[in-house]
């Protein structure tokens, strides 16, 4: 029963449903989303945290503003 619960006509009709609820403009941010949950739960199951690239990008402009002093 279960084996024949994911085929691609079955996908298909999942994504149209979504499309019609959530709108073409809400379903990458959602897709997004979801994306990074996986990742994050995946993240949880290493146990080892792998880099994330909002925060290389965070840490990168953080040490931009500390390295040029303000202007007086």
């Amino acid at each position: 029963m279960l084996d024949r619960l994911l085929q691609p006509e079955h996908l298909i009709v999942i994504l149209l449903i979504a499309l019609l609820i959530f709108g073409p403009t809400k379903l990458p941010g959602l897709g997004k989303g979801l994306g990074e949950a996986f990742r994050g739960f995946k993240e949880g199951i290493k146990g080892t945290p792998e880099p994330d690239t909002t925060t290389r990008q965070e840490n990168t402009a953080a040490k931009s503003e500390t390295a040029t002093p303000p202007a007086k």
